[in-house]
């Protein structure tokens, strides 16, 4: 999972700002402002409405985008008819009728859990899983690493690396129990106003109406306030939010700070029982697509596909009839791991998926060459991967963020990987035109795409709300690829990449000088990333157009195995 150790603006990727209230009728067009157009709606959009225009009376092809992520719900109204089928297998039967090795997959596959059914919940984080599982082989050793090789060599590098991290700042348990102490007055504070305001669930709208009748409602309503305010809550965010997201952050805070004092219990082993250092054991798992808590992969699904035209909740990016989501649970709580990314990868590709998109990532990757062999599978196979930049606004040009485009063994860049940031509007962003959230990088960040407050779909059958991140910005330009790959069938995944690419709107074209995330230092949007712009869906539409096929005899423009 992405994370950041910055409490305003974005918890653990991109659960802050949630709102999971039922849907209503859209009020104003900053709700999904994310689709809008420049020049048409004055909003920094990827003009959706235009590209929908330009594809009228063009026949699409049918495209399977692969989710890697936490799960979805597949009772949501808007993602339901949205979903791929694999109609090799036969529902239920407990067999693998179509022999890949996964009974009943359906319509994906879950590696976080067992044949049992039991579902891995949290996986904790890469670094204390790293610090831990070498310490013995390289503490207080005179290591020459000439003598190691390549994949020792790349052991000890990451175990140096996590050796930093795990060192304990004191200002970690000072964070830790300021939280505590909020969550506690928060708690007795929400008694208190669900009491005088006789209802359960209530957002700042609510509160900001509310006329307390006694002192204590009047400084319990105060305290709310200025907790949902300055930590960067979106509006539509409720009490019941607030405390989950508080409650979620400060166990994930409190669990790095235990992990660094001993060696965390390995939940991996506990639940999915796998031998995790033979890749070739791979055949693990069930098919429980959902999962304990889908809700960040069940809103990334809807950016990218939910279904249009049929009234309810929103139009996803790619929701139309020949788009379908492959859901594969690869996300637990925590850091992924790099054996359930490669199978995962590799699951996808072996389905027919022509885009898979990614709203993970971490620091460390123990186990990079697997991860690396699934991505040189996939790029033979002319299949996208669009991966989230991360949240902790660093220039991921000197730090690391994983899965990555250069490959450990030759430190070549492969052709079908996309990296995105994460842009806003500057009425939505808090006046700025990146997210102040968002990684960047000249040679490692793509291209940015809207991130910021997006509106999507959310578990619980006919839910929506809001969620913000570099996890909302890769879904995006998977639901404009998935229309490119939709129309424009023969062009490749590197073809995809340029009509992406070569029609940015450029930021300082617009905006002028683009500020750093998490700085006061204005630059070039050429130095965030390698296209210096945003997406803009109409004008990759149009660029793809012009394209001819690279090869039509290659065998990789075929297809793969139709379900």
């Amino acid at each position: 999972m992405i994370s950041t150790n910055k409490l305003k603006p974005i918890f653990l990727c991109s659960i802050l700002w949630v709102a999971t209230f039922a849907q209503a009728q859209e009020t104003n067009k900053l709700k999904m402002w994310y689709q809008a157009d420049r020049m048409e709606d004055t909003l920094n959009g990827i003009s959706l409405k235009q590209a929908y225009e330009f594809l009228k009376n063009k026949q699409p092809a049918s495209v399977i985008v692969a989710v890697l992520d936490s799960g979805i719900d597949t009772t949501q109204e808007d993602l339901k008819n949205m979903l791929w089928t694999n109609h090799y297998e036969i529902p239920g039967n407990g067999i693998d009728d179509d022999k890949n090795g996964y009974v009943d997959d359906i319509h994906g596959w879950n590696f976080l859990g067992n044949k049992n059914g039991t579902n891995l919940v949290t996986g904790g984080g890469e670094n204390a899983r790293v610090y831990y599982r070498f310490k013995n082989l390289f503490e207080g050793k005179n290591i020459d690493t000439n003598s190691l090789s390549t994949m020792d060599k790349w052991h000890y590098t990451e175990w140096k690396e996590s050796e930093k991290e795990m060192a304990i700042d004191p200002k970690e348990q000072i964070e830790v129990t300021m939280l505590d102490n909020v969550i506690t007055v928060l708690k007795k504070n929400d008694t208190i106003l669900r009491s005088d305001m006789q209802k359960e669930e209530f957002n700042i709208d609510d509160l900001e109406n509310f006329i307390p009748a006694t002192d204590e409602a009047k400084k319990a309503k105060n305290v709310y306030l200025t907790v949902f305010k300055q930590m960067g809550f979106d509006p539509e965010s409720t009490n019941i939010s607030l405390m989950s997201d508080l409650e979620e952050y400060t166990k994930s805070k409190q669990d790095a700070l235990n992990a660094k004092l001993a060696p965390p219990p390995d939940y991996r082993a506990l639940t999915i029982k796998d031998d995790y250092n033979n890749f070739n054991d791979r055949f693990y798992g069930n098919n429980d697509i959902m999962g304990p808590d889908p809700r960040h992969g069940t809103h990334c699904s809807g950016i990218i596909a939910a279904q249009r035209g049929n009234g309810l909740g929103i139009d996803g990016i790619a929701g139309i009839p020949e788009v379908k989501i492959m859901v594969v649970r690869t996300v637990p709580d925590g850091d992924e791991y790099d054996k359930d990314v490669a199978l995962a990868i590799i699951y996808a590709v072996n389905n027919g998926a022509k885009v898979i998109s990614m709203s993970f990532g971490k620091k460390f990757s123990p186990e990079k060459p697997w991860v690396d062999s699934a991505v040189r599978y996939a790029e033979s196979r002319d299949v996208l991967l669009v991966h989230a930049a991360g949240n902790d606004n660093e220039d991921v040009d000197s730090v690391p963020n994983f899965p990555s485009p250069i490959m450990l063994s030759d430190h070549l860049k492969v052709s079908n990987f996309i990296t995105v940031g994460a842009c806003g509007d500057p009425r939505i962003a808090d006046g700025n035109t990146i997210a102040d959230f968002s990684n960047y990088g000249a040679k490692s960040v793509d291209v940015f795409a809207p991130g910021v407050n997006i509106y999507s779909t959310l578990p619980g059958g006919n839910k929506y709300g809001n969620l913000s991140g570099t996890s909302m910005a890769a879904p995006v330009v998977s639901g404009i690829a998935a229309l490119i790959r939709a129309y424009y069938p023969y062009l490749s995944a590197k073809q995809v990449i340029y009509a992406l690419e070569k029609s940015v709107v450029p930021g300082t074209a617009l905006e002028g000088m683009i500020t750093i995330p998490g700085t006061d230092k204005e630059v070039n949007m050429l130095d965030l990333s390698v296209s210096g712009g945003e997406v803009n869906a109409y004008n990759a539409l149009k660029i793809a157009s012009t394209l001819k096929p690279e090869n039509l005899n290659n065998p990789k423009f075929t297809g793969q195995k139709g379900k």
